[in-house]
């Protein structure tokens, strides 16, 4: 009879799995293989393992819930959920994104990227890159947000997003808007992040990359804490530009009550 560390160290190596598959298959392969052993340290093990596939049960149901409208309009070719981020940062690109998902995608854990964990986000981005059948991500600068204001910016962002993807897709599925001068069916979602598994994937797509731009803002501009406020009015934020005056990548539009 295996030891109690032994179990535990093949109950780790299952539950680690970062395909779901694979976690579910090594979990209830882990249930069958001590479904008769009734020591406390293994039972405690198998209730950890059965909450386990509970959970994953409960986000595949979820995710079936998230893919409803691709279900919906699976008779178009190409559907593409469509994204923004950074409508709201005192400094920065707005920056969309354009994803076309597989019809059999079988992604997990996708949802409005505000409501996931750094670290969950950046897990997503490489799974949504790699499984994704095209990805476009556009952005407006800070100057062209000053020029031609945030809406618009933003609607222009996400026609250069449409544009880079192959193939063209014949359906958009929105959060919430209405693009114009775009061909084709579109489909405006409120809250659509947080409903449709193709605008989620965009969001954390949209979001990681802006994020990571931020980050290098942070480098080459010190002092306003881009890598922690990601351009947004902070209240640290604030006081750097009180102090220290607006940098180059300022919206001198945004910032017109603090300079």
């Amino acid at each position: 009879m295996e030891k109690i560390s032994e179990i535990k160290e093949i109950y780790s190596v299952a539950a680690a799995a970062e395909d779901a598959n694979v976690m579910e298959e090594g979990l209830r392969s882990f249930l069958r293989q001590f479904s008769d052993d009734d020591r406390s340290g293994v039972l405690a093990l198998k209730e950890k393992a059965q909450k386990k596939l509970t959970a994953l049960d409960k986000e595949r149901a979820r995710m079936h819930e998230m893919f409803s409208y691709e279900r919906e309009y699976a008779s178009y070719r190409a559907i593409c959920g469509i994204d923004e981020v950074g409508r709201g940062p005192l400094a920065g690109p707005v920056v969309a994104c354009a994803v076309i998902l597989p019809k059999d995608c079988d992604l997990l854990y996708l949802n409005d990227s505000k409501q996931l964990s750094e670290k969950k986000r950046e897990e997503l981005y490489d799974k949504i890159m790699a499984s994704a059948v095209s990805v476009g991500i556009g952005s407006s600068s800070h100057e062209r947000i000053d020029e031609i204001n945030i809406l618009q910016a933003t609607y222009e962002a996400m026609r250069k997003a449409i544009a880079q993807l192959t193939p063209k897709p014949d359906l958009l599925l929105n959060d919430a808007v209405t693009i114009p001068g775009v061909e084709g069916k579109q489909v405006p979602i409120i809250k659509g992040d947080a409903k449709s598994a193709s605008i989620a994937a965009a969001s954390i797509v949209a979001k990681v990359t802006r994020d990571r731009l931020m980050v290098e803002m942070d480098e080459k501009y010190p002092g306003y804490g881009f890598a922690g406020n990601k351009g947004y009015g902070s209240a640290e934020h604030i006081k750097a530009i009180k102090t220290l005056g607006p940098c180059e990548i300022h919206r001198r539009s945004f910032i017109g009550n603090f300079v």
